[in-house]
């Protein structure tokens, strides 16, 4: 808690020492950027607007299943202003054995059943609803320098085996202020492991909130951020008896505090960050009558190094309380606050989590990746024998590049999740993909 604390302080400190935006240092981007091949000019000049195309393509902080840049252009005449629309169609087949999870395409550690559910031992499952589409506008203006605005959206809306359209991000970016739907300032993007599967790792972090974000850039290599974010928070009120009738789930009344310092080099390629997350989590405590408050923080050291151009090492770790709703096992599934041992009263569990990923490039349309991960709830309050302990995931998977834009690729994945009584369940899947881009 305290090295939160002085986390936050640092970040504050060191951006109250520039007096004026000429302190700080923005990003450069090249203004002779060439329009690569592979895009498609629909209007506009095409020889203007060079570090426009730059920010476009520029996925120095996208996870690896993000859109990267627009295939369709649209620039004005002066270069002030340009519009991509993009997206990929993605399509996945799997078939799982020795144990299945009923998560669609996706791969939740969480929801393996324990004990092994002979109904449920395989499955042969295809799925597109990860396809996505997205808008994205970029230009610049002499009083505000550089602004983005951002519209993206997949077909997951009608849950994982559905395809309603849902709304992913959608968020505006003028100089160093994010305003709108966005990945949160806790999550590492660039830090995650290349995976076939959309939901990722069990101890990876990921979440989208609304937030507004204050993100600074210090010098070439020293760059931090603050937010202040809309907590969603998931609280579990049941018991083995039934809901527990002393204590009931209310608004959030407090906003979540996210910050983090980044050192990053050659180029942006590797870098290495320490985030902070403060949460105050509120409930209704029945017994006294009271609305009550407990505190959520957690620590985590992220980052990605390319020790070599072919070979690139990703890893994130975290510790703290009350943090479930950012982890990718535990969102949903009331890990941000527990019945304690007094009625009336819950409290933040601890957690822990950790990722490690390497990914290697054969050639530069071929490559390889493959990560660990664990989630893990350390026992405290009310939790039961049955309830989740820790999960741990394996993901190995190789990418080809058939043609640019086209992309094949085919993975194994393992899962296991463990309870407090020792119990285990564990799945095992075979995912095959086949992705455009566009």
């Amino acid at each position: 808690m305290n090295l939160f604390k002085t986390l936050i302080a640092a970040v504050v400190a060191v951006a109250a020492t520039a007096p004026t935006a000429s302190a700080l240092k923005p990003k450069e981007y090249p203004d002779t950027l060439m329009i690569p091949q592979r895009a498609v000019v629909v209007s506009g000049d095409e020889t203007k607007g060079g570090s426009l195309m730059a920010i476009l393509y520029d996925t120095s902080d996208l996870h690896f299943t993000d859109p990267s840049a627009p295939r369709f252009l649209f620039l004005d005449r002066q270069g002030k202003v340009a519009l991509g629309i993009g997206g990929y169609v993605k399509g996945t087949v799997q078939y799982d054995f020795g144990g299945s999870i009923n998560d669609g395409a996706s791969f939740i550690t969480y929801d393996i059943p324990v004990p092994m559910n002979p109904a449920q031992r395989n499955q042969f499952y295809g799925n597109a609803n990860h396809s996505t589409i997205f808008l994205q506008l970029v230009g610049h203006s002499d009083k505000f320098g550089y602004y983005q605005m951002y519209i993206q959206t997949n077909f997951s809306g009608d849950g994982a085996t559905g395809y309603g359209l849902k709304l992913k991000q959608a968020y505006l970016k003028v100089g160093y202020v994010t305003v709108g739907l966005a990945n949160s300032t806790f999550v590492d993007g660039a830090a995650g492991t290349p995976t076939i599967e959309d939901q990722g790792p069990a101890g990876e972090m990921s979440r989208k909130n609304i937030l507004v974000r204050y993100a600074p850039r210090f010098s070439d290599h020293l760059s931090g951020a603050i937010g202040v974010e809309v907590p969603q928070a998931s609280l579990t009120i049941n018991t083995p008896e039934g809901t527990d009738p002393t204590v009931a789930k209310i608004n959030q009344r407090v906003p979540d505090i996210p910050a983090y310092v980044q050192y990053e080099w050659d180029g942006g390629k590797s870098h290495v960050r320490l985030s902070g997350l403060f949460r105050d989590l509120s409930y209704r405590n029945l017994v006294s009558g009271q609305n009550s408050f407990r505190a959520g923080w957690a620590i985590e050291l992220s980052g990605k190094i390319m020790p070599t151009p072919a070979l690139s090492l990703f890893y994130q770790g975290a510790y703290g309380q009350g943090y479930g709703s950012y982890l990718n096992d535990l969102d949903g599934h009331g890990m941000d606050l527990i019945q304690s041992s007094v009625p009336g009263k819950m409290t933040a569990p601890r957690l822990a989590n950790f990722e490690l990923g390497v990914r290697y490039d054969f050639r530069p349309n071929i490559f390889m990746a493959a990560t660990y991960s664990q989630a893990r709830v350390l026992r405290q309050g009310t939790l039961g024998g049955s309830d989740y302990r820790y999960g741990q995931y394996l993901s190995v998977s190789g990418f080809w590049d058939i043609v640019p834009d086209l992309r094949v690729g085919l993975s194994y994945l393992r899962g296991n999740r463990a309870n407090f009584d020792r119990s285990h369940g564990h799945a095992n899947s075979v995912m095959g993909m086949l992705q455009y881009s566009f």
